[in-house]
């Protein structure tokens, strides 16, 4: 079942669209936690995933470690890419700085008859975006708790 995640993202990093599409269930779903972008049924999905290759046409995962429970499959990966055109992201359109970013990353997979039927995405996109240098950055006149017990708990 490893070998299914594998040959995704390895169609991912090379823009292999078809490939892409075929390790995916025709229902499947995909959801990207640090965006909140959420696609359903695999034309969907594949468009979703799409839309980090035109700003990052070289990204792709290095594979840290995975493994499969049942129909779970839990894989570490390090997403790694250059930021060469402009980035629609949660903040709005952001143009290109040509670096480089890195981020680590969690694939939580369900899979159905050798298909990936639902992918869970978890990576920081903060990170990668003080790496790339697109950071929001905090205001001036943003509140300050006056003493840690007025802060919120989470």
């Amino acid at each position: 079942m490893l070998d299914i995640v594998q040959r995704n993202l390895s169609a991912f990093a090379q823009s292999r669209w078809e490939d892409f599409k075929a390790t995916l269930a025709p229902d499947a779903l995909y959801e990207e936690i640090a965006t909140g972008q959420r696609a359903k049924g695999a034309d969907e999905y594949v468009k979703s995933v799409q839309l980090w290759k035109r700003p990052f046409p070289d990204l792709h995962a290095n594979w840290i470690s995975g493994f499969a429970i049942g129909d779970k499959v839990v894989v570490e990966v390090e997403w790694e890419g250059t930021h060469t055109d402009r980035f629609d992201g949660p903040f709005g359109p952001m143009m290109a700085t040509n670096k480089r970013g890195r981020v680590k990353a969690v694939l939580v997979c369900t899979l159905k008859n050798g298909k990936i039927l639902e992918m869970h995405h978890y990576f920081d996109l903060l990170t990668l975006l003080n790496q790339i240098g697109l950071a929001p950055s905090a205001s001036a006149s943003a509140p300050v708790a006056a003493n840690p017990a007025s802060m919120p708990r989470w």
